[in-house]
């Protein structure tokens, strides 16, 4: 299933991508299977000033989830990130990286919008740790959360212990576990830094996909550390494979996925890939989601007794592609 992201706003760049999961709560247009995908660029195409979350339901039908004010230009805009998370207590929790003109020149630290069920802001997580949230992968405990939060514009990884309340969701404390990795302004794809990110609970392990260093990295105590631990162990770097490597998920059998930016390592004969390895870092096997580079970004992946779905977006069509997979008795 291949359906279009543009929201009646005229938002482009989709970058994140969630799944609605069962036992979310009814009250809102939000159902369990559901997709949400956050956009990053206005209709102007500029960087750092798209400001909806459109849902793509299970028939494909696409519908607006949550639109932010709009920005007059020269005014810091939202800019929607790839840090994009749905908790089963009834919010969606999404980074921003805000740009007045689309250009790193402009760009501020941003926060993560809280937003309630039925797509109406809730409150603002700010502070000294947050500083360009990228992405995000969230270990949900119902009335307690745990959001691994990549910053772009300082290189880190910050843990946030949440509390979720039937009226919000609050910082207990927050700790950088991760730091150091290499991060820029970039004249096309706007920042490059630490970005995809993938919690393995059973090995208490955080993987982080760094762009600019071109490799993927596994942070050790990840959800009990008290302090960094630097970029961690480097697990993944393949220079025939790994072109700037950025949104990252678990797949069914456990392995990583990946998509690249084209903007470091480009080959134009592997545009727009989703490489899958494993966690000993084997490749596996890649997917082209465009024949231009550039184009892939945001995935995720939902896992039921029956049925696995993949979804990935094509920034470059602004388009959101599913894949149905049955699962092997």
């Amino acid at each position: 299933m291949i359906v279009s992201t543009v929201p009646p706003n005229g938002d482009v760049n989709p970058y994140g991508v969630a799944f609605v999961p069962q036992g979310f709560p009814n009250g809102g247009p939000l159902q369990a299977g559901d997709i949400l995908v956050s956009n990053f660029n206005n209709n102007m195409n500029l960087q750092g000033t798209g400001t909806t979350i459109v849902r793509v339901s299970a028939s494909g039908t696409v519908s607006p989830f949550f639109a932010g004010p709009p920005h007059p230009a020269g005014s810091s805009g939202l800019g929607l990130s790839t840090a994009l998370a749905v908790l089963s207590q009834g919010f969606v929790i999404v980074g921003n990286v805000p740009s007045t003109d689309g250009t790193a020149a402009t760009v501020t630290p941003g926060s993560l919008l809280v937003i309630s069920k039925t797509g109406r802001l809730v409150s603002t997580i700010t502070g000294p740790n947050i500083n360009g949230p990228w992405d995000m992968t969230v270990l949900d405990q119902g009335s307690q959360a745990v959001a691994f939060v990549s910053n772009v514009l300082a290189g880190t990884v910050v843990r946030l212990n949440l509390n979720v309340a039937p009226n919000g969701v609050t910082v207990a404390n927050q700790t950088v576990i991760a730091s150091g990795y290499a991060h820029r302004g970039d004249p096309t794809a706007f920042v490059v830094g630490p970005t995809g990110l993938v919690y393995d609970q059973n090995q208490d392990v955080l993987f982080v996909a760094s762009t600019e260093d071109n490799a993927v990295f596994a942070v050790q105590g990840a959800a009990t550390r008290t302090g960094s631990g630097g970029k961690g162990t480097l697990i993944y770097a393949d220079a025939v494979h790994l072109h700037g490597p950025l949104a990252m998920a678990e797949a069914p059998n456990g392995h990583l996925l990946v998509s690249n930016s084209d903007v470091i390592n480009s080959d134009p004969n592997q545009p727009s890939e989703i490489v899958e390895f494993t966690k000993q870092g084997q490749f596996i096997k890649q997917l082209s989601v465009d024949p231009a580079q550039g184009g892939s970004f945001g995935l995720a992946v939902s896992v039921n007794a029956a049925t696995s779905f993949f979804a990935a977006v094509n920034d470059n069509t602004a388009t959101l592609t599913v894949w149905r997979i049955p699962r092997s008795p």
